[in-house]
Parts: C-alpha cells; structure tokens; sequence
C-alpha cells in the first residue's frame, strides 16, 4: 500500500471517528435539553400547587451536599448573624 493510500485511509478512520464523538454529543446535548424541560414542568407544576420553587430548589442543593459541610456552613452563618445582631 502506498503512503498516500495510507494517510487517505488513516484520514478516514479518523473523520469517521470525530464524527462519532460530535454525534454522540448531540445526542447527549438533546437529552439534557429534554430533562431540563421536564425539570421545568416539574416545577411549574409544583408552583401551582403552591410550593415555593425557590425553597424547593435550595432544598435540592442541599441534599446534594454533605450534611457536615451543610452543619458548619449554618454555623458559621448563625456566628456572623449574632455578631451583626441579627437573631
């Protein structure tokens, strides 16, 4: 085989493989698209039940994160409202 028939089918092999990869992407890129569209609905339809999305939303951020960090992070924040007489 030839150098120029070897770099024609190393080029092809990785055109299709970059192809792949953005295609691959996309699909991934139209998924997340889709869960954030029924995330949405997911608050809209808690809104009119009368929930507050706000709260729900911080309530979904932390039980995301470690309930020690969440303990000292309250702490902390409980510290700097006594001192600026806020309690």
């Amino acid at each position: 085989m030839s150098d120029d028939a070897t770099n024609a089918e190393s080029y092809r092999v990785t055109a299709d493989e970059l192809r792949q990869f953005i295609e691959r992407f996309e699909r991934l890129d139209a998924e997340k698209k889709d869960i954030a569209d029924q995330q949405k609905e997911v608050m809209a339809e808690a809104k009119s039940r009368g929930y507050d999305t706000r709260v729900i939303r911080k309530v979904v951020a932390l039980r995301k994160r470690d309930k020690d960090d969440i303990a000292e992070e309250e702490a902390v924040l409980e510290l700097y409202k006594e001192c600026l007489g806020m309690n």
